[in-house]
């Protein structure tokens, strides 16, 4: 069994779903008592969101690439970053280590166009839907991403840092998700990519009329996968 090693924190509600998620993967893989071998770093979440709002990613590069040096000093054999939208810093925390970082747009790139989907709705944090540097790498694996009206990802935002990132989740939010969905599926979508961590404690399969791309779920599979083949 190779190491994993978890970047984590951001926020540590999705975190504590990757931990949950690889050992149950592990379990299941080799029964018994088995559970993953893997090493955690978990940051200040505060500091991480105040460099996003101030727009200082370079800072936000530094200090999750000296975390990522962290974990392959603890014997760590991969790093998997736990969210989507610090993946913007992703080339940064890979140049900092010799391990790879599994990332997680190939990770969930590679789901979709296994359920032979090639247009899909992407739903994350403002940063994931408004910049380029997760659809990029979706799409360099030829996908079309949609993605919600300005207005309808301010709102979306809204709902992952007051209320998802803190562990609440409400049903009225549920609704605001579900209409989203709804409105890219009428543009053509044929699966949705919960393209932030925390949208996974809100929306699941039930919720969509086309298939859902679980990313925490995802990133936990690939992390049992590297460690165990």
């Amino acid at each position: 069994m190779r190491r994993i090693g978890l970047l984590g924190g951001m926020s540590w509600e999705s975190s504590a779903l990757y931990y949950q998620l690889i050992n149950e993967g592990v379990r299941d893989r080799l029964g018994g008592l088995h559970s993953a071998d893997l090493v955690m770093v978990s940051v200040d979440f505060a500091e991480i969101e105040r460099l996003q709002s101030d727009g200082d990613w370079d800072r936000a590069g530094e200090l999750l690439a000296a975390e990522a040096v962290h974990l392959e000093r603890a014997g760590a054999d991969c790093v998997v970053l736990c969210t989507n939208t610090m993946h913007k810093v992703a080339d940064r925390i890979q140049a900092a280590v010799r391990i790879p970082l599994l990332h997680l747009g190939d990770v969930t790139a590679r789901a979709v166009l296994s359920a032979g989907i090639t247009s899909v709705a992407l739903l994350g944090t403002r940063f994931t839907m408004q910049e380029t540097f997760y659809r990029d790498r979706l799409e360099q694996h030829g996908l079309r991403v949609i993605v919600p009206a300005p207005p309808a990802q301010a709102e979306l935002n809204r709902i992952i840092y007051d209320e998802l990132v803190r562990g609440i989740v409400d049903a009225g939010s549920r609704e605001v998700y579900q209409r989203a969905i709804a409105d890219l599926v009428g543009q053509g979508a044929q699966g949705v990519i919960l393209g932030c961590t925390e949208i996974e404690l809100l929306i699941g399969p039930e919720d969509s009329p086309v298939p859902v791309f679980p990313t925490t779920a995802l990133h936990a599979t690939a992390a049992v996968d590297f460690s165990l083949d």
